[in-house]
């Protein structure tokens, strides 16, 4: 089962011009959804594209930012800084912006169905691969050097979405992890209560995760029965993927919604990758932004062959 498959018929978007400065041109772009619900808000993929000037052969990095629409703060910054390093920037807009999720959704969440969150995994990396399917008719983008990054509910998108599309180099993940049954356990948000098992559930969960994992790292995801739909939306199970490919992955020590053991969890599915953290909070690790900023921008200058040595990979690392 792969519920990742979709028909890539090449989207026909609208691309309108917002401001155009001597630093870059930066646009809104929408287009259809290759996965339409009954909800009209989520059918129409959004974003901001962030040109940089006299852009030719440029490399492109897609945002995705978290849950709401505080995090597009940080997104736009950014794209802002990476833009200025000769990047082209997609700032993609969650399902869970409030431009595309429909009230209904807003007045329950996050208490949604086990369908709700499931389709809004498969929506999210969807509209990822969709972006890269519109890049690679822009002229001035070079659709071959393509990363990811994204934060928090964006970051667990973006690493399900490198593992499953060939086409991302490389992979920036903020303040995320994985192993949704550690989050919910350790996690120390109230609002995360009401996902959490009773110990012996949580143990036997784990157990059989493990267990599946070691199928799917044997015989591939597509090749093994799924004893929990959950986990076809957990970074965890396509993390092999992600090894021996260049991740940055940066954390808040303390955070209160992604435990250290999610984030520990990820990092070492995914083969150790370049690992860093922050002193604070899920909020507070934006009061370092000028060196997670600084750090990222080293990052993608490097794997993208910017600054004359392309990047294989990483070793773990403090700030």
């Amino acid at each position: 089962m792969n519920p990742y498959h979709y028909t890539n018929n090449g989207p026909q978007a609208t691309v309108k011009l917002l401001k155009n400065q001597r630093e870059c041109a930066r646009y809104e772009v929408e287009f259809p959804s290759a996965r339409p619900t009954h909800h009209e808000e989520n059918n129409t993929v959004q974003g901001e594209y962030f040109q940089p000037p006299n852009a030719q052969n440029a490399p492109l990095v897609i945002l995705f930012h978290g849950i709401g629409d505080q995090l597009l703060v940080p997104c736009r910054l950014l794209a802002r800084t990476l833009v200025k390093k000769g990047m082209a920037c997609f700032v993609l807009y969650s399902v869970f912006h409030s431009r595309r999720m429909p009230d209904e959704l807003k007045q329950r969440y996050p208490a949604l169905t086990p369908d709700e969150w499931f389709e809004s995994y498969v929506i999210s990396v969807t509209d990822v691969r969709q972006v890269i399917d519109w890049a690679e008719k822009r002229p001035e983008i070079d659709a071959s050097r393509v990363a990811l990054l994204g934060i928090s509910f964006g970051g667990f998108i973006s690493a399900i979405a490198m593992a499953v599309e060939d086409r991302v180099k490389a992979g920036v993940f903020l303040i995320a992890g994985g192993n949704s049954e550690k989050v919910a356990r350790f996690s120390r948000k109230r609002s995360m209560r009401g996902f959490r098992r009773t110990r012996e559930e949580y143990e036997q969960n784990q157990l059989l995760y493990q267990q599946y994992l070691a199928e799917v790292a044997e015989k591939g995801f597509e090749h093994v029965a799924v004893p929990n739909r959950s986990y076809l939306v957990d970074p965890v199970t396509f993390a092999r993927n992600l090894r021996e490919r260049p991740v940055l992955m940066l954390n808040a020590m303390w955070d209160e919604y992604v435990p250290q053991e999610a984030t520990l969890d990820l990092w070492e599915a995914s083969g150790k990758p370049e690992l860093g953290w922050f002193p604070g909070t899920h909020t507070l690790f934006w009061l370092w932004f000028p060196l997670i900023r600084r750090r990222i921008a080293r990052f993608l200058l490097t794997t993208f062959g910017l600054n004359g040595n392309p990047a294989t990979g990483g070793k773990n690392a403090g700030i």
